[in-house]
């Protein structure tokens, strides 16, 4: 590997605002904004708008789409074209 080239990989704190939730990780992202964590250390800090704690996929409140009831919908409305 070249040297200089890669970004710096560390320790930084994604902090998801509308859940109030943070997580530790490493990362080659930055910020000048920073966070003191439970052990005392300052690490900088990531705001993100989503994640697996507020996402609605993982919390269950994900809808699910009646793909049947469309295709009737849509047959109903234009009517079933027979093949030619």
């Amino acid at each position: 590997m070249r040297n200089e080239i890669h970004p710096p990989y560390g320790p930084v704190v994604f902090r998801d605002r509308a859940a109030n939730y943070a997580f530790l990780t490493r990362s080659t992202m930055s910020s000048d904004r920073t966070i003191e964590w439970a052990d005392g250390v300052t690490y900088p800090v990531v705001d993100v708008e989503i994640s697996d704690v507020s996402h609605p996929f993982y919390t269950g409140t994900a809808r699910v789409l009646d793909t049947a009831g469309r295709v009737e919908r849509f047959e109903r409305r234009y009517g079933k074209q027979g093949g030619a």
